[in-house]
């Protein structure tokens, strides 16, 4: 029954995020050509920068929502903690993209005219926060909803490439047409969420879930730098690949990223439908995310083939022959999400099971490791070298989450093994004198 549910809501999520692929084509096909390498580099960095900033500052406040709003008392105080983080997210995220941007041409390739629509983008990202509807709809199992709600964003966002490519055939028009599709996207997850649940607004506080649940805040700093490391790390990679090489190859590094790391999303789309279960079926919890990480490895290997088959096509139908030289780069990402995409239920057992430092810690060194070494990387072999350093890191943590899951287990068969008591001792003593 429930990995029968499990398949269900993964169809659901895999259903959304093929129709979002499809569109996103059409995005990328119309921004890429438009706006050429360099433009479109500078389209990327936009993009990354407002994308960070949103990862740095974002709580995984659906983590909170279906943690602890399955009890008696239903999802409002859960829902109106996740609120009040999410408005500390919108003022903390808004004072470091002001720093950011004003220090964006110290280490940036942005010009001048660009630099007030990348400020703009990046609060509109932060008001555009959509975890905690998330949350209330995977909470109840709602994922077609979710998933139909979700589907407003690559529409938004190819009507708005179309209008860009027609009205406005600059780096501003599609931020514009980007920045719509976060608000829309946004705005229909929170009225499918409210129609499902009653949003109590009364209860928006940072007091009653620490109160009631005293290891709150370590989980909640947990999954935000556990996540700030998944999103915002991948972004960082990015800005700095355009720091160091210029906005051309942070053009086709993104292209490459976004082409080969499909599977990082379909990693994250395993990793949102297993959590759930893993958090109501604790007894079972193990045996699932091995399941599921065997299927993801079948699942990986295969999509590696279809890249290195079928990529160089892709890049040149979808991107424009400029961009086929990043063909290298696009199958080696394609293999980082590969090992992702098996590694997703494990995290998501260890934070199930409250261990989200530990997830973060096993994500966060890896990710700095390849973050400091980018520029050799870079130096070493181009976009292939900043591709290599993304495997590298993904390698690493995955292996650190099987090592973690098999500490948990033996934790667990430790735990389960019966402990004489003193009274059974003292009955085995005195058999042995009656021996």
């Amino acid at each position: 029954m429930v990995m029968r549910r499990l398949f269900t809501n993964m169809g659901w999520l895999l259903g959304g995020r093929g129709f979002n692929a499809v569109l996103s084509l059409v995005y990328l096909a119309l921004a890429t050509r438009t706006l050429g390498l360099d433009g479109f580099g500078q389209f990327a960095i936009i993009v990354a920068l407002g994308q960070m900033v949103t990862g740095l500052a974002n709580f995984q406040t659906w983590q909170f929502v279906v943690r602890w709003g399955a009890g008696e008392d239903g999802p409002a105080e859960a829902t109106g903690f996740a609120i009040a983080l999410d408005l500390l997210s919108v003022v903390f995220g808004t004072v470091l993209a002001g720093i950011l941007v004003l220090t964006a041409q110290l280490w940036l390739p942005l010009p001048d005219d660009l630099l007030w629509i990348t400020f703009g983008f990046c609060v509109i990202s932060l008001l555009s926060i959509r975890t905690t509807p998330t949350g209330l709809l995977r909470l109840r199992f709602q994922y077609a909803k979710a998933t139909a709600a979700e589907a407003v964003q690559p529409a938004i966002r190819a009507g708005g490439a179309i209008l860009a490519w027609w009205m406005m055939p600059t780096v501003t028009g599609f931020i514009l047409a980007w920045a719509a599709a976060e608000v829309a996207v946004a705005v229909a997850l929170w009225v499918v969420a409210a129609r499902q649940e009653k949003i109590d607004l009364s209860r928006v506080n940072l007091r009653e879930i620490p109160r009631d649940h005293p290891d709150a805040w370590r989980f909640v700093l947990s999954t935000n730098m556990s996540g700030s490391l998944t999103i915002a790390g991948k972004q960082v990679m990015i800005l700095l690949v355009g720091s160091i090489g210029g906005e051309a190859l942070a053009g086709g590094f993104r292209v490459a990223s976004q082409l080969g790391q499909a599977l990082v999303s379909l990693a994250q789309t395993v990793s949102k439908a297993i959590y759930p279960e893993l958090v109501h079926a604790k007894e079972d919890a193990l045996i699932m995310a091995r399941r599921m990480a065997n299927i993801a490895l079948i699942g990986g290997v295969l999509a590696v083939v279809v890249a290195l088959l079928i990529g160089r096509w892709g890049l040149t139908a979808v991107a424009g022959p400029e961009f086929a030289g990043f063909y290298w780069a696009m199958v080696i990402l394609a293999i980082a999400g590969a090992v992702e995409l098996v590694g997703a239920s494990l995290e998501s057992l260890l934070v199930s099971a409250g261990k989200a430092h530990t997830a973060f810690f096993v994500r966060a060194v890896p990710t700095v490791l390849a973050l400091v070494l980018l520029d050799y990387a870079i130096d070493w072999n181009g976009a292939k070298g900043a591709a290599f350093a993304v495997l590298g890191s993904s390698a690493l943590a995955v292996i650190g989450f099987y090592v973690a899951m098999l500490n948990m287990q033996q934790i667990k068969i430790s735990l389960a093994a019966p402990t004489p008591t003193r009274s059974d001792s003292d009955s085995a003593t005195e058999a042995e004198h009656r021996l």
